[in-house]
């Protein structure tokens, strides 16, 4: 099972065994429509159901099926919940989740040239867009990290067959 990471217990909620939960979908309510939840244990992946589910605040308070109590709960908090990653919604054609993204190589176009710039390390969200974190290695013209808006400006073309994105960016920067 592939499975992906989307959000974290992050502390108890109240002493009836709810818990805080901090997501990391875009709409915070998305990561309750994603079941089931699973989570590492020292034993494997074990699987949660929600059973009732609120916002608060900035995030979400969970009730978790079976835990009642807040000392249960508790030892709860501090794992990541996971997610089958064939659960997630297809996506329209030029729309990519995050972790396809990454690993993929990117391919500056620039000045009639093809530079490798390196691979996508990360993303980041900033507000105003995405931006991808590209690291250096051992085929690109240099190590340096560069972090290239996720904007049609820039971004060309992403193929997730060929493992490749391509730019229009300049290499010095």
């Amino acid at each position: 099972m592939e499975t992906l990471v989307v959000g974290r217990i992050t502390a108890v909620f109240g002493v009836r065994g709810w818990v805080k939960v901090y997501s990391y979908t875009e709409q915070v309510e998305t990561l309750c429509s994603y079941k089931p939840w699973w989570v590492e244990t020292a034993s494997g992946l074990q699987q949660l159901v929600v059973d009732e589910w609120r916002r608060h605040g900035e995030n979400l308070v969970a009730h978790i099926v079976g835990i009642d109590d807040r000392d249960i709960a508790q030892t709860w908090c501090g794992n990541d919940i996971l997610v089958e990653k064939n659960k997630l919604p297809e996506l329209q054609n030029d729309d990519f989740y995050w972790y396809q993204l990454v690993g993929l190589a990117v391919i500056s176009h620039h000045q009639g040239e093809q530079i490798r710039l390196g691979k996508v390390k990360s993303l980041l969200e900033t507000g105003a867009n995405d931006v991808l974190v590209i690291k250096g290695d051992s085929e690109s013209i240099d190590r340096e990290e560069r972090l290239i808006p996720y904007v049609d400006q820039f971004v060309s073309s992403v193929s997730l067959a060929e493992r490749r994105i391509d730019v229009n960016w300049d290499p010095a920067f």
